[in-house]
């Protein structure tokens, strides 16, 4: 998508091989890459994808919580989950400002960020195209949705592009307030009626397939090719997709036992010679479709920022031309 230039066109091959034994070599020692520091175009890539992609998720990941601000049970309820959408926006702001900087090479901006989302260029995370249907979801989004992000981002806490791993040491510590009001809220269905444990029985079997894929594939496509492989290659993150579902598996899932709770398939069982949870595979095809913008509430969630983005139109005019006569 955003191969707008390409990698070394401007500079000898010897000159741009120098650079990148350079740049793996700061790498390799821990040093933190700056906005404004040589980086091979894959690097660059490979970070706006990854950056505008989490950024987009978290305010598209605001909307499905914020459907039960109005029909949060009791103020408490509604003062935290109000609470929990503000924080969403302002990480998504955040990113998006840190995917920005790194977009400055090809002339692109926020503004271009959410055109391309709008026209379907932009994907945002699986889970958040999915209907909350009861208040045992807006639960499940805090305890488990945040949960299984909270692994992701801590698996990018010393990610070697600085901006990046700044703003993560920031989200996760929200993250994790995030994900304890949403224990909160499943822990009060667990302990109450029998109607409100099997609501919350009936929203776990529901969100259990979208948390398998949370994580995307195992492996990236099926031309040997893997996404992961270069993001691990360049200390951006630490472990493969597979090896951060099984650590969500670990924590999750005897936590989920523990209140009597089950999960949806039968499978589901810790193998103690390999060391790790074996479980049913969820439907990759129907995970592509999702992220196509083709899951169950994809296009009302796309038109809530469509409406947004025309109706607030006026604002970023207004600063535009308040930027030129400065």
């Amino acid at each position: 998508m955003y191969h707008y230039i390409e990698y070394g066109s401007s500079e000898s091959p010897h000159e741009d091989q120098e650079k990148y034994e350079r740049f793996m070599e700061r790498i390799e020692a821990g040093e933190k890459i700056e906005a404004d520091d040589w980086m091979p175009d894959d690097y660059r890539q490979s970070l706006i994808k990854l950056i505008s992609m989490h950024g987009i998720s978290e305010i598209m990941g605001a909307l499905p919580e914020k459907e039960w601000v109005p029909k949060a049970p009791t103020l408490k309820r509604k003062l935290g989950i109000m609470a929990k959408v503000q924080d969403e926006m302002g990480h998504g702001q955040l990113l998006l400002r840190v995917a920005e900087d790194l977009m400055k090479p090809y002339g692109k901006t926020r503004k271009d960020l959410i055109e391309n989302l709008l026209k379907g260029d932009l994907k945002f995370h699986n889970v958040f195209h999915m209907p909350t249907r009861t208040w045992a979801d807006a639960g499940m989004v805090g305890w488990l949705v945040d949960g299984a992000a909270i692994i992701s981002q801590t698996n990018m806490l010393d990610a070697s592009y600085g901006p990046y791993q700044r703003a993560l040491q920031r989200i996760c510590q929200e993250e994790v307030f995030h994900a304890q009001h949403g224990e909160a809220i499943i822990m009060a269905l667990a302990e109450g009626t029998e109607h409100q444990r099997d609501i919350l029985q009936e929203s776990l079997n529901r969100w259990w397939p979208s948390l398998l894929m949370f994580f995307g594939p195992s492996t990236a496509d099926t031309t040997g090719t893997s996404k992961q492989d270069i993001m691990i290659k360049y200390k951006i993150r630490k472990s493969n997709n597979e090896e951060l579902r099984q650590a969500f598996l670990d924590k999750y899932l005897p936590r989920v036992f523990s209140l009597g709770l089950t999960v949806p398939d039968e499978t589901v069982h810790y193998d103690e010679e390999k060391g790790q949870w074996v479980y049913q595979q969820p439907d990759w095809n129907e995970f592509k479709q999702i992220i196509k913008n083709n899951g169950p509430r994809s296009k009302e969630r796309l038109r809530l920022r469509e409406i947004a983005y025309k109706n607030n139109c006026w604002v970023r005019e207004a600063l535009s031309k308040e930027a030129v006569g400065s």
